[in-house]
């Protein structure tokens, strides 16, 4: 339920005409909600694909089709296929306007981690680094805590950064955090969740404007 709980209010940052970026993980699952809420956007992916749909039904996956997690998806009508060169001029040419992503950690100033943790296999930055840099809003969708209970909204990443101070918004399943000037400010609280709760789940401090 925690997944459907960012992915609803995630949702609510779309509006029409946008031409927007999601990331690996929970950010792709906010495609089939733009679907269902018939949102007139561009969903654009790094491996070089401008008008992602829904993900497909078993009568309409096509293997050729696949967003740059490597997950087999749908186009809308207009789309547009190019090569990863032009994908990433799009992206640091400042042509995205909303870039959803996902984390591992972010800092109380708005730093992000997210594409490694140390002795792992790393399969890669991909585009991460230039979508956080070159997308004109960033907010990052993840879980609160992690398998152990440990908060992942930290006074400073633990996780070597994706990019620093590049974070305008975070959505968790317990609430909303803007970012601005060196400063957290937590904004919302998603339904049930209590201001008490979010104080014993978060490491970073944080200024209160609900």
């Amino acid at each position: 339920m925690s997944k459907e709980t960012i992915v609803k209010r995630a949702t609510k940052e779309v509006k029409d005409g946008m031409y927007i970026n999601l990331g690996i993980g929970i950010p792709t699952l906010i495609a089939n909600e733009i679907d269902n809420l018939g949102l007139d956007v561009f969903l654009h992916s790094e491996n070089g694909l401008l008008g992602i749909g829904a993900y497909p039904k078993k009568d309409e996956i096509d293997a050729d089709l696949i967003n740059a997690g490597k997950e087999t998806i749908t186009t809308i009508k207009g789309a547009s296929f190019f090569d990863s060169a032009e994908s990433f001029a799009m992206i640091r040419g400042g042509h995205i306007d909303l870039a959803i992503l996902g984390g591992m950690e972010v800092s109380q100033y708005g730093d992000l981690a997210n594409y490694m943790i140390p002795n792992k296999l790393v399969k890669g930055m991909g585009g991460a680094m230039d979508l956080v840099n070159g997308a004109k809003k960033i907010v990052v969708v993840m879980e609160h805590t992690n398998k152990k209970g440990e908060s992942k909204v930290k006074k400073l990443c633990d996780l070597p950064l994706t990019g620093k101070g590049v974070v305008h918004r975070l959505i968790t399943e317990l609430c909303v955090f803007d970012f601005g000037n060196g400063i957290m400010k937590l904004i919302e609280l998603q339904p049930g969740v209590s201001l008490d709760e979010v104080k014993s789940k978060t490491q970073a401090e944080f200024e209160i404007a609900l």
